[in-house]
This record gives C-alpha cells, sequence and structure tokens, in this order.
C-alpha cells in the first residue's frame, strides 16, 4: 500500500537530519591593538642593572587575536613586554573571562621579550597588594609613578581583548610555513675543548669547538581575511631572541620592523602579531664573528620573507576550532638558608660597586626569585631593595612551579602551542617533530616568566648563562615537550578515540 503524503513527510523530518551532513559553523575573529608604552623614567627590563627610560624609538602595544566557533572561543593576547608575570596572567584572564563571558582557561597572554620594555614586576607585585586599584583612583605622585603604570597596563590590555572579542566578525583562514632563507638567527652556546658550554663566546675563540645546538629557520604563518574585506591580521611566529636594540629607549625591537613590511604589504590598517618562538639559546649575533645584523634589517628581511610566504598559504579543509590546556609541575631549584644569605651578600657587593662575576650574580638574582616562591616567609624578607617582592600570585608555592599550557588548532591543519619561560630551542623542535599538525607555531614566554630559562637537561650537564639563570631543576623542559604532545594528540583526537 502507498504511503500518504504525511506519513512521507514525517519519515523525511526524521531521517533527512541524519543524511545530510550538518553545515559547519563559521568561525569568527577579533583582531585589537592598544598602545602601552610608559612615561620616561620608568625603569627599563632586560639586564642586571637599572636603566631608566629616556624616550621612544617605536611605541609599545598589546595586541588580542580572539577566535570564536560556536560556544568555543580563545584568546592569544600578545604584549610588548620583557614577559609576563603570573601576577600579570591571572589578573588578566579573571577580567577578561568576567566581561566576555570566554572560559578564563582559553586564555593566553604572552610577551614578546623586547629588551627594550618596562621592568615591571616588582611595581605589579606591590600594586596587587594595595588592592589592585584602578587608575582612577591613583593619585599622581613621584610614590605612585610606577604602580600607576601597572593599573593602565592591566586596563589597556584587558580592554584590546574584549574588543576583540567584541569586534569577531567570519573569516576566512590560510595557515602554513615558510622558511627564513636569510641567516638572521643563530646558536648563542658554543662546546668547549674541556666538554663545557659557554654562552656568547663564538665560533672563533681558541677553546670553541663548534656550536652547541641547531637553529630553527621555520616561519609559521596564519593569515586572517574578514569576509566583508576590511584589514587582514597576519599572526607569524619565529626563533629568535629579542635584544638587538639596546639603549635606553622603547622599543618593540623587530617585530616592529615586521609589522612596518606587512602594512605596506596589505595595507595601513591591517596588523601584525608576532609570537616569540622557542629561543632560549638563540640570539641575533653571527657566531663567524661578522657584524651584529641591525634592527632594521632583521625585521626587513623576516618581514618579506613572511609576505612571500602568505602567497604559498592554503585554506584548512576543516575549520573545527578546539582549545585545551593543563596545569604543569615544574620542579624548582633549591633556596636554603645558606643559599639565600650567600646570595644576599653578593647583591650587596654589587650595590656597593665591588667587582663580582657576572656568573655570581646571576646566581644570586635567580635564588632571590626562588625563595620568594618556595620559601613562605622568605628568607629575605627584610633585604629591602636586595629582594624586593616579585611575585604575590606565586609567594610560597613550595618545591615546584605550577604553570599553565595551552594548545589551540583549527582542523588538522594548524595547532599553535604556548609555553612558559624562555625555552630552548631544541625543545621547540622536538615538539614540532611530534605534533599531528601540518603547521605547529611554538610561542614561549605565555602566561608565566618566573621559570626564567627553560633549558634541556643536556644543557644543565654543559653550563653556560642559560642553565644558571633557571628557576627549574633539570627535566623541567622535557615534561614540557611530554605534556605539550599530549596536548597535541588531545586536539586531533577524533570524538570516538580515547
Amino acid at each position: 500500500m502507498p504511503y500518504s503524503g504525511a506519513l512521507l513527510a514525517v519519515l523525511w523530518s526524521v531521517l533527512l537530519p541524519g543524511l545530510v551532513a550538518a553545515e559547519p559553523i563559521p568561525i569568527r575573529a577579533g583582531v585589537s591593538r592598544i598602545q602601552i608604552t610608559p612615561p620616561p623614567g620608568y625603569p627599563m627590563a632586560g639586564y642586571f642593572h637599572e636603566r631608566l627610560a629616556e624616550g621612544e624609538l617605536d611605541p609599545l602595544y598589546t595586541r588580542a587575536l580572539v577566535l570564536r566557533q560556536g560556544q568555543t572561543s580563545a584568546a592569544l593576547i600578545v604584549c610588548d613586554l620583557i614577559g609576563v608575570t603570573t601576577d600579570f596572567y591571572e589578573t588578566v584572564r579573571q577580567r577578561v573571562a568576567q566581561q566576555t563571558g570566554m572560559s578564563a582557561d582559553h586564555i593566553v597572554l604572552s610577551a614578546t621579550h623586547t629588551h627594550t620594555a618596562p621592568d615591571y614586576a616588582a611595581a605589579f607585585a606591590a600594586w596587587m597588594q594595595a588592592g589592585q586599584p584602578p587608575l582612577a583612583e591613583i593619585s599622581e605622585s613621584p610614590e605612585t609613578f610606577r604602580i600607576r603604570w601597572i593599573a593602565l597596563l592591566v586596563e589597556r590590555t584587558v580592554q584590546c581583548a574584549v574588543q576583540a572579542f567584541a569586534s569577531a566578525q567570519e573569516v576566512q583562514l590560510l595557515s602554513g610555513w615558510t622558511e627564513q632563507q636569510t641567516p638572521v638567527a643563530f646558536n648563542r652556546r658554543f662546546l668547549q675543548r674541556d666538554g663545557s658550554v659557554r654562552t656568547w663566546v663564538g665560533l672563533k675563540h681558541p677553546e670553541t669547538l663548534r656550536s652547541a645546538g641547531p637553529e630553527d629557520p621555520q616561519l609559521p604563518l596564519l593569515l586572517l581575511r574578514p569576509d566583508n574585506g576590511g584589514p587582514q591580521t597576519v599572526l607569524s611566529n619565529f626563533a629568535l631572541h629579542l635584544d638587538t636594540v639596546g639603549g635606553n629607549r622603547w622599543s618593540a625591537d623587530f617585530p616592529g620592523a615586521i609589522g612596518g613590511v606587512i602594512r605596506d604589504a596589505l595595507g595601513p590598517q591591517s596588523i601584525s602579531i608576532f609570537g616569540t618562538g622557542c629561543c632560549g639559546d638563540i640570539n641575533h649575533v653571527n657566531p663567524d664573528g661578522g657584524e651584529r645584523n641591525q634592527t632594521a634589517m632583521i625585521g626587513a628581511s623576516l618581514g618579506q620573507t613572511i609576505v612571500s610566504g602568505l602567497q604559498h598559504l592554503s585554506e584548512p579543509e576543516d575549520t573545527e576550532l578546539r582549545v585545551a590546556g593543563r596545569v604543569v609541575h615544574l620542579p624548582l631549584r633549591p633556596a636554603d638558608s645558606q643559599l639565600v644569605s650567600d646570595s644576599l651578600q653578593v647583591l650587596r657587593n654589587v650595590a656597593a660597586g665591588e667587582t663580582v662575576s657576572f656568573d655570581d650574580h646571576v646566581r644570586a638574582r635567580r635564588v632571590m626569585m626562588l625563595d620568594q616562591l618556595r620559601n613562605n616567609p622568605r628568607l629575605a624578607a627584610d633585604a629591602g631593595e636586595l629582594s624586593p617582592a616579585l611575585t604575590s600570585t606565586l609567594a610560597g608555592v613550595g618545591d615546584t612551579l605550577p604553570v599553565r599550557i595551552h594548545a589551540i588548532s583549527i582542523g588538522k591543519e594548524l595547532a599553535i602551542v604556548c609555553l612558559p619561560g624562555e625555552v630552548f630551542v631544541e625543545l621547540g623542535l622536538a615538539i614540532r617533530r611530534a605534533s599531528p599538525f601540518r603547521t605547529t607555531m611554538l610561542i614561549e614566554l605565555s602566561n608565566c616568566v618566573e621559570t626564567y630559562y627553560v633549558p634541556t637537561r643536556a644543557a644543565y650537564a654543559g653550563g653556560g648563562y642559560e642553565p644558571n639563570n633557571s628557576t627549574l631543576l633539570p627535566g623541567g623542559g622535557e615534561l614540557l615537550v611530554e605534556e605539550s604532545i599530549r596536548l597535541l594528540q588531545q586536539l586531533v583526537a577524533t570524538p570516538d578515540q580515547p
């Protein structure tokens, strides 16, 4: 007996949704940029002595990229700063989550690591201890000069992310990677004839055998083209230390020059966001003893490589947005009473103008940080300016440092892995080799700077500046690699896989 029209309509209403694939939910993206340059006279970061800013070469910015798809969203906020303290990260991610409804666990705050940026950790801890007053409630005076800028930094960084979230619109995504052909990045650690490793000495040093590690020439790229024809955004990523400027004036270093090249190619309203790759043992100094590459040359060369690479990017077949993160507990080095006492004496000698070896000075500063992380109350609590409070959130956390790592993926084409500290290039390469994604960005100095350097286990055996300036015990870097690979495997797994 033939089916009636009414019955057929019922059957189609039940069967059709299972036969016809659902339309994919489009990805929306929002981008924002806000200036955060401190005033002259603010202390500058990057070295082991105080420098006060005398002006500006080029402005410092906070930039935010927010990706949204259905109920899933992710925010990548990148600041022209030397690092992101955990105090800063926790404050910003909670405020952005409250104002946007995003999950705080899907918010990443990273720093480019420019050495011509403010030294702000102590002022941030003081602002937190004062109850986090807003800028409008802080009087203008010499005593409040430093924490006034902290309140401004927080307000503008949160505002930048909120603006990016609110402005999200449908975009075309193109991703891939290219390689830097002109050498601008070099491994700065060198194996010596006695089996030790020294930083910065170069290949022409009489005791040098060879470079102690590789470089990473890959430039992962993400291009976002709004469907309405608006300004385009380029997210780029490269492993090179941002210490090419020097002096006493604010500068975003070579990423600022990269942005100029991109604006020339894509239009004056386009936005360039640069994520610093794993470059804890990489800098711009040619180890053969040639001239140092200058900031403008590095930025122009990388910028031209990026612009050329944009022509070869591809649109992913699958645009599903996924985000994963986890807290990893990294073992900390000791900071007992004898170490703290010895380190304070070194710092007293420095303050008195006495000659102190650079290695001893670095070690003493590192022990002061460890004292704050491990001990509650800290052993040098009465040391004043020799050991100012640098953290509120992590004060007295104990034997391990809790750090949050993230991975953001688009389909099976692109993954962005965000790691704390100054990560050795070998660790980044290990993650990329194991990644199941066609393109993998590795962005260091995310969410936590209190690790300082993150060397390989082997680097501790060789020695050198970077292991001396790490708060972590050997093996912390390898633990980050293992956990990052697990995050990538989690993102690429289909729902029916474990």
